[in-house]
């Protein structure tokens, strides 16, 4: 484990390499002032206009032309193989809460790897945003204000077990593992609160519900501890 990079009390706009646009990048800088690019996502914040307060990652990705533009001081190179580079920097931020650019939709393997990271680093409040959706690892207590009909899908990383309410499907005395019971297609009947025994549960909910869940991510009131 690395120290912190970047410590803040503000919400921390994560940039990776993968699937994102300008757009998507720019909209959630409203939401989370500070900049961190992870390797070559930085070339994806200096496309948007942005420029990165850090970029952490093993330096393998970052092109010659992003470099040039951004001070040697914001360059925090980890050199270990041993995990992404979004692993790298979401363990390096100390923050209320990251959203996370270009993690989503490139490729399969990396984006899996970003959910593992999500369990394994638990204690990290952090929601990766796609095109369409938005992943997040829920906490041990979440309060969303959803409307009627909204999907919500719940994706067991482990064997957990947990409670809520405002789900046409409740969760209650129900195991969940991902070999047997999952949650996918769930859907909000109103405003849901949702209890988890353990970490492992991905929240999955459309990204037009993006500023609901940034809300009910600060409001949590705890993470889960540091594993």
């Amino acid at each position: 484990m690395t120290d912190k990079i970047v410590q803040t009390d503000q919400p921390v706009l994560l940039v990776g390499g993968g699937e994102s646009d300008s757009q998507t990048i720019q909209a959630l800088h409203r939401l989370a002032p500070v900049v961190v690019a992870a390797d070559g996502g930085a070339g994806q914040a200096l496309a948007a206009g942005l420029m990165p307060c850090a970029v952490i990652g093993d330096m393998d990705s970052l092109d010659a032309a992003a470099r040039a533009r951004i001070a040697p001081d914001r360059l925090h190179r980890i050199a270990e193989q041993d995990s992404t580079d979004f692993d790298k920097a979401l363990r390096s931020v100390a923050a209320p809460l990251v959203l996370g650019a270009g993690f989503m939709g490139a490729r399969r393997d990396h984006e899996l790897a970003n959910y593992n990271t999500l369990v394994r680093h638990a204690d990290r409040p952090c929601i990766l945003v796609g095109a369409d959706e938005l992943v997040m690892l829920a906490p041990p207590r979440l309060q969303l204000d959803l409307e009627d009909g909204t999907r919500v899908s719940l994706f067991p990383m482990r064997g957990l077990r947990g409670r809520s309410t405002g789900l046409r499907w409740p969760l209650d005395g129900l195991d969940f593992a991902p070999d047997g019971r999952v949650g996918t297609s769930n859907v909000a009947t109103g405003p849901v609160r949702l209890e988890f025994d353990r970490p492992g549960m991905l929240l999955i909910l459309p990204r037009a519900r993006l500023e609901a869940a940034v809300r009910a991510a600060l409001a949590s009131g705890g993470w889960w501890p540091s594993l």
